[in-house]
């Protein structure tokens, strides 16, 4: 076996564990978000109940769009870095013929479900939030299933949202251009949290 070079650095022990408690495991998936390996639970009844009701939604407002659920997407511009997004809206054939982890091109909004875990917090409100602002997709949706909440991040700029606004369940939730449509009814996700 050659010798680690700063080319092909070693492994820390922390990653190695991550990925041996995560292939030992069927209620997870891995996601490499900013040069990390995370480890991300398998949606459970109600994290797809939320994306079914936002699907509908943008059905309604925006039928030239689809809301694809569990789509991989290469998120980091800079450095490797793979995400499972919960949801990705963008018209129809953005996909294709791409695989398993696909450009952000055409990529109009990503979703993400909060799951009952310890590293949601890290993953979904830091983490993430850096990876697709670099990345330049317009609109992230954060469904913050912990507190209640829905938070928007719109208008990358250098690897950060320029606007980020928070509202509780049970408000309208504005999704700015390039989507340009309002939640209407964000009473219900209240019915899908613990």
């Amino acid at each position: 076996m050659p010798p680690m070079t700063a080319e092909r650095p070693q492994m820390s022990l922390e990653s190695f564990e991550v990925i041996a408690e995560a292939a030992a495991r069927e209620d997870v998936a891995l996601e490499f978000v900013n040069g990390k390996i995370g480890v991300k639970p398998v949606p459970d009844g109600d994290h797809g109940e939320i994306i079914r009701w936002l699907q509908q939604r943008c059905m309604q407002h925006r039928p030239d769009l689809w809301l694809y659920a569990e789509q991989g997407l290469k998120v980091e511009k800079y450095r490797s870095g793979d995400a499972r997004v919960d949801g990705a809206l963008a018209p129809p054939d953005t996909f294709a013929g791409q695989g398993e982890w696909a450009s952000t091109e055409g990529v109009l909004m990503v979703v993400e479900v909060t799951s009952y875990d310890r590293d949601t917090d890290r993953r979904d409100r830091v983490e993430k939030p850096a990876a697709y602002a670099e990345a330049g997709i317009p609109v992230y949706l954060l469904v913050d299933r912990d507190r209640g909440t829905v938070t928007v991040h719109s208008e990358p700029e250098r690897g950060v949202y320029a606007t980020v606004v928070t509202r509780a369940f049970g408000h309208p939730v504005v999704l700015p251009a390039p989507v340009g449509l309002t939640l209407e009814d964000t009473d219900v996700l209240k019915n899908y949290v613990r």
